[in-house]
């Protein structure tokens, strides 16, 4: 996952390929909940790894959950509470609250209470709220400064009515929440609860009055139920563990008396649909030689945001789908505009204001009130964000309307910790003027899809000259090789070391058996042309086994300048450099970068110190080592070797001519890391402060 403050998007031209999507953030969280309450052990499979999913797997382990992980299978052994109700807040749960995670800015608190840190998660939020206002238990339920911003008030309305004691730690009807045990609970009379400002409010009830059923009990919705998709969701997973619920249209919901929770033994998440639309609406943007594949998720899903696909489809893309898998390519293009409502897929939607961008006309989406109460105001973010690029937007109170750009802007887009801002506005960067696109703070996507970025580029497609790449060049002991894996991981871009390639190079064919001489030489290129060589964080992998300090032996040295002398290995090597140019960009150090491997590049450095700094620094890091050396052999070293590089007769050592000079004799690393970052900032597009 991307951590950096930002991400830069090179103009992107096609996509295709296969993708595999995360399951599904509401599925998940509902799951987990619903195994939490069920007696006996649930296995649960591709559950969704995520932000929201970690502060509800948190909070179950604070309420004495068990729970085990296996990869992508959690195994959670419920609390097995009795049909009348149970108490918890005390004995083990108050035990295990201690293995809670703290929490920023906790809110004011009664002697006792369990404390529940829950991010920005409404899927854990409103849920827990009701299943702990039932369940009895001193509580007091918290997130970040947002969800201190979303409405609770009507769920929060509704459980008061059965007798539940539920206080509010700060505004009116938001959380933080403090919850304690109810004198007595009423469920006789029908439970009235609004449906017009989140479904979300009508899950939490559905999941947690059968907890209580010592009777039949009717939930009652109060105006237009919103998202109705999502409570679909709900009444399936409820089916799945032994909970029928009769529905009377969307108005009137009936909880048989008796109802408890039974573990299906093993449950099975769903690839996430939301997810989905990201890449449905890639292929129907960029999706033009190849389609592409989307595996998980298809038409059979039990998500409401699946029906996302006819929307694309109306707006000309090429879809097929099986039970398990989609198909997607670009159809009519542009896209068309279109005039939808969207109530039935309202966090899908905002795939397709951006789609608009692509559109023939102006695109008006519909009924999307509840975008203003999500991780942030979405309408009014969407319509900002949006006329950033050159759109012409209209935003109503439970509309967007959409008009693409006459031209386009290059644009920084503000993601307000808003995975979905982050996602849905990346498709941006295939815009046919060519523009670039910043995505701020591109971490957000971890609260339901923390691989996002890399999914998109390990599909996306451009011409080699967009890759940015970043050349740091210079001589032996200059601090090259620091600098530029500095950078890289300050930008999100990849690093190369090209030196490490040679001194890999000659490792691997000694590995093989050998000889590192002229009559091995094509062997060693063609097994250089293909070398499996990462560089991560830091260390060097061959094959996946880390050779770092393999590499870094004398011996490995001097094989690295027996294969550097023979011309094919050499060519091979070029090559393999080369093919390090992958999006979204590349920092590469070494004696050749800007002259030769990459001499398109947008930005050159050459680093340089004097023979005397660079001896000295050399010297502390072999002493450190418990490696003895002498300061003045070192610099007399350092010096014959700046001579032999700067005159060999291929691929000399000296400064492009286009390339900035930077002398770091005097400076920190810190210090020659912003500088080029500077340097970098002042050659982008995006308007600076």
């Amino acid at each position: 996952m991307f951590t950096t403050a930002f991400l830069d998007l090179a103009p992107l031209e096609e996509a295709g390929g296969t993708v595999a999507l995360p399951g599904s953030k509401s599925i998940s969280n509902r799951v987990l909940l619903l195994a939490a309450l069920s007696q006996g052990t649930t296995v649960v499979h591709d559950l969704l790894d995520s932000d929201d999913t970690r502060v509800m797997l948190e909070a179950l382990v604070a309420l004495g959950c068990g729970v085990e992980h296996a990869g992508s299978t959690v195994t959670i052994t419920g609390l097995a509470p009795p049909p009348s109700g149970g108490r918890l807040g005390g004995g083990h749960a108050a035990a295990a609250a201690s293995a809670q995670r703290p929490h920023p800015n906790p809110p004011p608190g009664g002697e006792g209470a369990i404390p529940l840190f829950l991010g920005n998660a409404g899927t854990a939020m409103r849920p827990l709220t009701a299943a702990l206002a039932l369940l009895g238990g001193n509580f007091e339920l918290s997130g970040v400064h947002r969800m201190h911003e979303r409405p609770i008030g009507d769920l929060v309305d509704a459980l008061r009515q059965l007798g539940c004691r539920i206080d509010y730690l700060g505004n009116e009807g938001f959380p933080p929440l403090r919850i304690r045990p109810a004198q007595a609970l009423d469920v006789a009379a029908p439970i009235r609860v609004r449906g017009d400002v989140s479904s979300q409010f009508l899950t939490a009830l559905l999941m947690a009055l059968p907890l209580v059923a010592s009777r039949d009990i009717v939930l009652e919705v109060v105006g237009e139920l919103i998202s109705k998709p999502y409570i679909e969701i709900t009444l399936n997973m409820l089916q799945r563990f032994g909970i029928a619920v009769a529905r009377e249209g969307w108005q009137r919901f009936t909880i048989p008396a008796g109802s408890r929770y039974q573990s299906p033994g093993e449950i099975h998440v769903e690839a996430d649909a939301s997810s989905a639309s990201y890449f449905v609406a890639l292929g129907a943007i960029a999706g033009c030689s190849e389609p592409v594949r989307i595996g998980g998720v298809g038409a059979a899903s039990i998500q409401g945001d699946i029906r996302f696909v006819e929307a694309a489809q109306q707006m000309g893309a090429a879809v097929t789908s099986g039970p398990n898998r989609l198909e997607v390519r670009r159809g009519a293009w542009p896209l068309k505009a279109v005039d939808l409502d969207c109530n039935h897929i309202p966090d899908a939607a905002m795939t397709l204001a951006v789609m608009a961008l692509y559109a023939d006309g102006t695109t008006t989406l519909r009924n999307i009130a509840s975008w203003r109460v999500k991780e942030t105001d979405r309408l009014a973010a969407m319509a900002t964000e949006l006329r950033k690029l050159g759109a012409e937007v209209e935003e109503g109170q439970d509309f967007i309307r959409v008009a693409p750009p006459k031209a386009w802007s290059a644009a920084t887009i503000h993601t307000y910790d808003d995975h979905r801002m982050a996602m849905c506005f990346a498709l941006a960067a295939f815009n046919p003027a060519g523009t670039r696109v910043r995505i701020e703070d591109p971490k957000c996507v971890g609260k339901t899809f923390p691989d996002y970025f890399e999914a998109l580029f390990s599909l996306a497609r451009t011409a080699a000259p967009h890759i940015p790449v970043i050349c740091v060049d210079g001589p032996t002991a200059s601090g090259k090789g620091t600098l530029a894996s500095e950078v890289a991981r300050r930008l999100g871009y990849h690093y190369l070391d090209s030196g490490a390639l040679y001194r890999i190079t000659g490792l691997a064919a000694v590995r093989a058996g050998l000889a590192l001489d002229v009559a091995h030489e094509h062997t060693i290129a063609r097994m250089a042309e293909t070398l499996p060589v990462v560089f991560v964080d830091g260390s060097v992998l061959l094959a996946g086994q880390d050779v770092t300090d393999d590499i870094r032996t004398e011996e490995a040295g001097m094989n690295a300048s027996k294969v550097s002398a023979l011309p094919a290995v050499r060519s091979a090597l070029v090559a393999l450099q080369q093919s390090f140019r992958r999006l979204p960009g590349l920092v590469a150090d070494g004696r050749d970068m800007g002259t030769v491997i990459f001499p398109d590049a947008p930005m050159k450095v050459f680093l340089t110190a004097s023979a005397g700094q660079r001896a000295d620094r050399r010297h502390k890091q072999l002493i450190s080592k418990g490696i003895q050396a002498k300061i003045d052999d070192l610099r007399a070293d350092l010096e014959a070797r700046d001579a032999r590089d700067s005159n060999r007769a291929v691929a000399p050592l000296k400064p492009a001519q286009d390339a900035l000079l930077l002398d770091n004799s005097s400076q920190t690393v810190e210090e020659s890391v912003a500088q080029v970052l500077r340097w970098w900032e002042e050659k982008q597009p995006f308007a600076h402060p």
